[in-house]
């Protein structure tokens, strides 16, 4: 039965692609998951499967052409047999798209109930194994996910788990997540090693009932292995295919662009797919794999006193890493940054804090900090001046219709910018709530993909550790992001009603706009800014 292979969507933003090369001709057998065609969008290259086995029949689309998504690229005939039909000539000119992402051909994950609480962590997804447990597979933590990255496995085989207890923890290019146990049992088998990177609903682990504790104990010794950032083995159905000396290097555009940002020379990386292709899995994989290091001789080597072992090391970046550094490149290239830096005398919020800060954290049960006085001048300047609550798409200006506030909060493994939605509808000690729950849930990785995006404006603190202002680059595609400085006390001349100049010791703070020059001039900046310096000099505001 002929299936159609249609260009996949690549992400909720993107809506088309453009074919770059065949890897099958009409008339050619194709195996399910086999590197069809390559696509580039304005957000990736990559190289898609087949979604059936069986012959390309007919190749719809040529190389070079940009389609929409769920275009119709290419026909397979199948199953495959021997009485496949023959190549259609006329489509051998015409390269062929391939099958769409991959949770388009699985089911997806049901969506949490609207009920259900923000903190509540995704559970990781289970199917019935007939007779010797439940499998543990990699839950879809959002539409437009479709892999995730095990960081680090909380429970090892043999361990007795609790239903909704952290069993492991994942990465993907929206959040890092820590998963619990979807059943109570033993965790009889770990099926995917810390550092792998595998589709949503793989199969990663096996629980198996309350007298599960003989069979953990026979799978412990084979999965320990698994269980260490030791080399990674490909799954067991893949081969590796080595490359032969003089053979050529077959790859994604994908993979050629990762090798070279990391400096990987592909010749040591080994090929799962077709005739030894390297694949993204393959790179990723070869990029998590701890590199040997050199032997030094006993007497050669640091005292135990040495304070890092880091300096001479070659550490690959964490996925998290890497997709910061890939969307910051995007925006410098995307937006004409400008920045302006406007300094705020702070002494009335620092009064107002200190005074109201124990009846606050009596009443609501955390600390009064500064961020949920700046949160609201910023809504309120936003809700002015709404050019720099707006973003450029397709030549046009799109004014977001509510101020989604995006709050950057560092970890000790990266970034992450969860999203107060509706900000404008929230009451000050509501922002305050919003901004204490984020935080502290981003920092125990217990946030959901939906709270980190859609963020219309952004606020960074860089001040927290120390600095003057920071000149941020722009969390696209909004069309500006405000910087947070360190708050200090400074001499500042002061003038009174008869003009009189006096010189007192005030609480000062640079804040620094980027925005993107492309929609908001400097005029629009400095309404904005002095609006929103307005509000906190003279903040009059409840705390309720």
């Amino acid at each position: 039965m002929p299936t159609d292979v249609i260009m996949p969507q690549m992400g909720e933003s993107i809506f088309e692609g453009t074919i770059t090369k065949w890897l099958k001709k009409a008339g050619d057998a194709v195996q399910k998951d086999e590197p069809l065609f390559e696509i580039s969008t304005d957000k990736v290259d990559a190289e898609i499967p087949a979604p059936v086995a069986g012959v390309l029949t007919e190749i719809k689309v040529a190389v070079g052409d940009t389609v929409q998504v769920n275009t119709v690229v290419a026909v397979i005939d199948g199953p495959l047999t021997a009485s496949a039909p023959a190549p259609v000539a006329a489509a051998q000119a015409k390269p062929e798209p391939s099958r769409p992402e991959p949770s388009r051909q699985e089911p997806k994950q049901p969506a949490a109930p609207k009920s259900a609480p923000a903190s509540a962590p995704t559970p990781a997804t289970t199917t019935a194994t007939a007779g010797t447990g439940t499998d543990v597979v990699m839950p879809q933590m959002g539409e437009s996910i479709f892999e995730g990255t095990i960081t680090k496995w909380l429970k090892q085989a043999g361990d007795t788990v609790q239903k909704d207890e952290p069993l492991f923890e994942i990465s993907t290019d929206k959040v890092d997540a820590e998963i619990p146990a979807p059943v109570a049992g033993v965790l009889t088998e770990i099926k995917v090693p810390v550092g792998a990177t595998v589709q949503v609903n793989t199969g990663i682990a096996v629980i198996g009932g309350a007298g599960a504790g003989s069979a953990a104990a026979a799978a412990s010794a084979a999965v320990v292995a698994a269980q260490t950032p030791a080399p990674l083995a490909a799954p067991v159905h893949e081969a590796v295919h080595a490359p032969e000396p003089g053979h050529r290097l077959r790859s994604s555009p994908l993979v050629r662009r990762i090798a070279r940002e990391n400096r990987v020379d592909l010749r040591m990386v080994p090929g799962t797919g077709s005739a030894g292709r390297i694949n993204k899995d393959d790179i990723l994989r070869y990029l998590s794999q701890p590199k040997p290091q050199p032997v030094v001789p006993a007497a050669a080597q640091q005292p135990a006193a040495a304070v890092s072992d880091l300096p001479g090391q070659v550490v690959p970046l964490t996925k998290m890493r890497a997709i910061i550094a890939q969307r910051m490149l995007e925006s410098k290239r995307t937006s004409p940054h400008v920045h302006s830096v406007y300094k705020v005398d702070m002494t009335r919020i620092a009064r107002l804090r200190d005074r109201h800060r124990a009846a606050f954290e009596q009443r609501h049960g955390f600390k009064l900090t500064y961020m949920p006085f700046i949160a609201a001048a910023a809504v309120d300047a936003l809700r002015r001046f709404p050019i720099l609550n707006s973003s450029l798409v397709d030549s046009s200006i799109h004014y977001h219709a509510n101020v989604n506030l995006g709050i950057a909060v560092a970890l000790e493994w990266g970034l992450i910018v969860p999203v107060i939605q509706r900000a404008e509808q929230q009451s000050f000690a509501a922002l305050a709530r919003a901004i204490h729950d984020l935080a502290g849930r981003a920092r125990g990785k217990k946030l959901t993909p939906d709270e980190v995006q859609g963020s219309t404006f952004t606020l960074t603190n860089a001040g927290v550790f120390g600095g003057e202002f920071g000149t941020p680059i722009l969390n696209q595609p909004e069309a500006a992001i405000l910087a947070i400085g360190g708050l200090r006390k400074e001499p500042v001349v002061l003038t009174d009603a008869e003009g009189n100049d006096t010189i007192a010791i005030r609480s000062v703070q640079y804040y620094c706009l980027g925005f993107d020059h492309r929609i908001i001039d400097g005029a629009d900046s400095g309404k904005f800014m002095t609006e929103f310096k307005k509000t906190l000099e003279n903040w009059n505001r409840e705390f309720e």
